[in-house]
């Protein structure tokens, strides 16, 4: 099969998304629905996704277990299954019972909390590791904050974001 191309509409790569995820929905015989609903995610920036797919069903709560991992996996798997460019990939974000926005809440609070921290003892401080993102959360979070930098740090799985004090001018 051939790859399409990354200028694809939004429309035909969500029809995409839709019918590969019916399929493992199906062949899981899982009890699971979806909507799609398209706009500004829970955060309404405009980096925030376009379009969320919100799985609900008696199987909606396997999914957010161990920290969303199976929500991540099934995400990850079903966009490269509909071959979607990387662009495409923030785009369009799974979600089951609003734990995506709860969870962006929560990472939202610890960016601040730790930032507040490094302004406060002026010592870098390394969060846990996290999903890519996660770590994206952060960054945009602390972005406008002149006081604090961050960076990732580590390699695939023990990725995480270090909170530095902004360095002093030149």
């Amino acid at each position: 099969m051939e790859t399409p191309a990354p200028d694809r509409s939004l429309d035909s790569r969500l029809a995409s998304v839709q019918a590969v995820l019916r399929e493992i929905i199906l062949a899981g015989k899982f009890d699971l629905d979806f909507t799609v609903r398209t706009g500004p995610g829970a955060s309404g920036t405009p980096e925030s996704p376009q379009v969320t797919i919100e799985l609900s069903g008696r199987d909606a709560d396997l999914l957010i277990e161990k920290n969303g991992a199976v929500l991540d996996a099934l995400e990850y798997v079903v966009l490269r299954a509909a071959r979607l460019d990387e662009e495409s990939h923030v785009k369009i974000i799974f979600d089951a019972k609003d734990w995506r926005r709860l969870r962006e809440e929560e990472v939202k609070t610890i960016a601040q909390i730790a930032a507040a921290r490094v302004v406060e003892t002026g010592d870098p401080f390394e969060l846990s590791p996290m999903t890519p993102r996660e770590r994206r959360i952060i960054h945009l979070a602390l972005r406008d904050n002149p006081r604090i930098r961050t960076e990732s740090e580590g390699r695939g799985p023990e990725r995480r974001v270090v909170i530095h004090p902004a360095l002093p001018p030149r």
